[in-house]
Formats: C-alpha cells, sequence, structure tokens
C-alpha cells in the first residue's frame, strides 16, 4: 500500500484524502483521534524525533508542495499528458527544514527545465517562519545567541548555530529603522523621559546610556517614542538632540515632560517645548536623599519627606520642608540643599487636580517599561557595539504587552487623568488633532 510516511506508524494516503476533501470538523477530529490512537499503540512519541507531529508536518508540507507542483506544470503526477506541456517532473530531493515541532526531513518535487519555486518551503530556506519568531521572542527575553541555540536543541532537537540565530535577529534591525523614523502625533499629553544605562565592551568595557522617551497619546495609550545611544554618560546636551529629534518628527506640543533631576534638563526641555510643564520625578529625588543618608536612617527619612511631596499645596509643602530642615538638616544638609535646587521642578505637580498627580508625580510609567529592558540587558551582560545594544532593547519593548492587556488597562488608568488634562490645559489637548 502506498503510504507517505514509512515508519513504526503508516499514515495511509486515503485518510490524508478524506482529511482533504472533508472539512467537516467531526472528520478531522476522527482522524486526528485514530493517529493518535495508532501511535500511542506502537508506542510513538507525540513530539521528539520521529514523533507524530514531526510526521504530519512532513504529510502536510509534502502535500502542500506536491501541490504547488501541479498547479505549475499543469498536470497530476503520473498523467500521461505531462509530457505534452513541455515540462515534467524530474524526482525529488531531500531537504531537512526546522519547524516548530523540529527538525523535518522532506522531499521537495523538481521540474525538469528548473522552473519550480516552491512557496510552502522556498528554495534555500531551512526554517519556516515560526522558528524565526520563537527565536526573536527568546532574544527579546535576554537569552544570549547561545542559550537560544541550546534551547532549540534541548526542546526542539533543531541544531540551529548561533550565527543563525544572530542573522535572524537580525532581521529586526530594519523594523526598527523604519519604528525609529516614523512620524508621532501633534501633541502628547505627558511625555516620561529616562536613561539605563548598559556596557559596551568596544575597545574597553564602558558604561553608555540608551535614552528612552515614552509619551501618553491623548488617547491614554502609551506610546514609545524612541530610542538612542548617547556616546558617553547621561547629559542633557544629547537630551537637547532627543526631543529635538522628537519634534521634527511631529510632536510640536508636550503639555507636561516628567523626568528626573539631570542639571540643565529643564532647559533643554523649554528649548524645544516653551510651554511644557516640567516634573521632577519625585522617586528620583527620594532616590537622590538616600545617596546622601546612612543606611539605617533611609526609612525615618522617607518617612519624614512623605508630607512633602504628599501635601495639599506648594505652601504647605514648602512648610513639611521647613520641619524637615529642622530636624535632619544639621546631619545631612546635603539632602535640604537637593529638593531647594529641585524645588522649582518638583512642585509643578502640586497646583494639579489629584488625578493628575497620581499619575505624572513620579516616572513609574517609564520604569516599568526600563524595568523589562534592563532584565534583557542584564542576561546579556555586555554587548559588542551600540547596534547590538539597541536591537536587544528594541526587542525587550516590542514584546512588552503580547497579550494586548496591558493597553486596555493604560487606557482605563489615564481616563480620569486625561479628562483633568482637558480642562486644565485648554485649547492644547484636542483628540481630533494628530
Amino acid at each position: 500500500m502506498s503510504t507517505v510516511i514509512q515508519a513504526s506508524t503508516e499514515i495511509d494516503l486515503e485518510d490524508a484524502a478524506v482529511a482533504r476533501k472533508k472539512p467537516d470538523n467531526s472528520t478531522d477530529r476522527e482522524l486526528v483521534a485514530k493517529l493518535v490512537d495508532q501511535a500511542r499503540a506502537e508506542g510513538v512519541e507525540l513530539v521528539g524525533e520521529n514523533g507524530l507531529l514531526g510526521r504530519l508536518t512532513k504529510l502536510v508540507l509534502e502535500s502542500a508542495l506536491e501541490g504547488e507542483i501541479t498547479d505549475h506544470l499543469g498536470y497530476d503526477k503520473h498523467e500521461r499528458s505531462g509530457g505534452e506541456t513541455g515540462n515534467t517532473r524530474n524526482g525529488s530531493r531531500a531537504k531537512t527544514v526546522i519547524t516548530d515541532v523540529g527538525p523535518v526531513e522532506i522531499t521537495v518535487p523538481r521540474d525538469r527545465d528548473g522552473s519550480f519555486e516552491p512557496k510552502i518551503v522556498r528554495k534555500r530556506q531551512r526554517r519556516l517562519s515560526g522558528v524565526d519568531e520563537m527565536v526573536i521572542s527568546l532574544a527579546a527575553k535576554g537569552l544570549t545567541t547561545g542559550e537560544i541555540s541550546a534551547h532549540l536543541a534541548e526542546v526542539y532537537g533543531a541544531e540551529v548555530s548561533k550565527q543563525t540565530i544572530s542573522t535572524i535577529t537580525d532581521k529586526v534591525l530594519e523594523g526598527m529603522a523604519e519604528w525609529q523614523n516614523r512620524p508621532l502625533d501633534v501633541v502628547y499629553p505627558v511625555i516620561f523621559i529616562d536613561a539605563i544605562h548598559v556596557k559596551l565592551r568596544e575597545g574597553q568595557v564602558a558604561n553608555r546610556p540608551i535614552y528612552v522617551a515614552m509619551a501618553v497619546t491623548v488617547d491614554g495609550e502609551r506610546d514609545i517614542l524612541g530610542l538612542w545611544a548617547g556616546d558617553g554618560g547621561e547629559g542633557a546636551k544629547f537630551w537637547l538632540h532627543v526631543l529635538t529629534e522628537i519634534k521634527n518628527r511631529g510632536v510640536a506640543d508636550a503639555l507636561m515632560v516628567v523626568c528626573d533631576g539631570l542639571k540643565g534638563l529643564p532647559q533643554a526641555i523649554e528649548t524645544v517645548w516653551p510651554q511644557a510643564v516640567v516634573q521632577t520625578c519625585v522617586v528620583h529625588l527620594l532616590r537622590a536623599s538616600f545617596r546622601y543618608a546612612a543606611r539605617q536612617h533611609w526609612d525615618a527619612i522617607a518617612k519624614a519627606l512623605k508630607p512633602v511631596y504628599t501635601a495639599p499645596t506648594e505652601a504647605a509643602a514648602l512648610e513639611r520642608l521647613y520641619e524637615f530642615a529642622e530636624t535632619w538638616g544639621g546631619k545631612y544638609p546635603a539632602i535640604v540643599k537637593l529638593w531647594e535646587d529641585a524645588w522649582a521642578e518638583f512642585v509643578p505637580f502640586l497646583n494639579f487636580d489629584t488625578e493628575i498627580r497620581r499619575v505624572i508625580c513620579s516616572t513609574n510609567a517609564i520604569e516599568s517599561v526600563n524595568a523589562r529592558i534592563r532584565r534583557a540587558v542584564k542576561a546579556r551582560g555586555h554587548f559588542p557595539n551600540e547596534q547590538a545594544a539597541l536591537k536587544c532593547v528594541y526587542m525587550a519593548i516590542m514584546s512588552l504587552d503580547p497579550t494586548g492587556k496591558g493597553r486596555k488597562r493604560w487606557i482605563t488608568r489615564w481616563k480620569a487623568a486625561l479628562n483633568a488634562f482637558a480642562i486644565t490645559f485648554e485649547g492644547r489637548l484636542n483628540p481630533t488633532t494628530r
């Protein structure tokens, strides 16, 4: 009897033909049940080398290829009229492709004049698309090329070299360039800016900043505006370059820009968007305060500073800062000076509705993104060059919300704040202006 797969389990061509001719769900289930029962009775595993899924994949691919060459030549296999077309079948060749269920060896039909170009498994193609997506997903989680290679070998029995994995992940570079230069919205209610640091080993290992800008749209959605690799320590001069590029991509106005306390940054923001309100991140101020204090005093200092940033008005916040200075100024005068120097950029959020305060008093929104980036970066250790670092960070942010649930949470969280923004910044926030 003619069979497609020769092994301990035989799949009859008639069964495959029935499945093709009758797409009824009950028939499909009966065929699958029959195949699984037969495999189980003969001790054949579902996955793994010579597993049932691999054999079914082989069957599907070879059937599809046979259908493609039939369409190409215009006659079915073994038809005597085939020679009249001027081109005929010319045997087949063996080929191994990497699939989601492991390596599968298939036979690819050939024609005599070499004009047949298969689509389901293209010439010189050694991996099906699902494998590429899997590799990119693993890379986005921070796995190195060696770790991905070992994972594919262990789980799927697929031997994929580190160079091949690097080639696969390089496919994202074209998409990254297009994403980085895409047009942006005309106005954003809030833009959060921050930088993370990665290690590059160009010449010698050194820390380099990756600048990240993330906005909230007028519809309450998260929009990461871009990634930029700095050439040294984080600086306001480079931020001016980043913000200018964002403006040149279409952002005419930003209502608020939330940032850390980097010296010169408020002036850079004002240069690009003169009307923007600059808000220093409270969390960054607290972290900077702790750097001047002994570890055993951190909890007490945090408790003493809380009345400052939770005060109902700017005047009340100033009174609480004086109280803090009386208690801790003698021991830690640098903390008091830190808050006094940052006061002009710290107080803006105190003048707004509580709904606005809740979402813009810190860079927590972008910190959650940075946390994902840091996990991917930490797993890699250091990078050979700037492009490799940017590729890793880009893949990490592209995999932030695979289910789409995060988008819904963002919209719900920002709905009340956006209503408050529309009132506070009347005339500047227009949902129809894109």
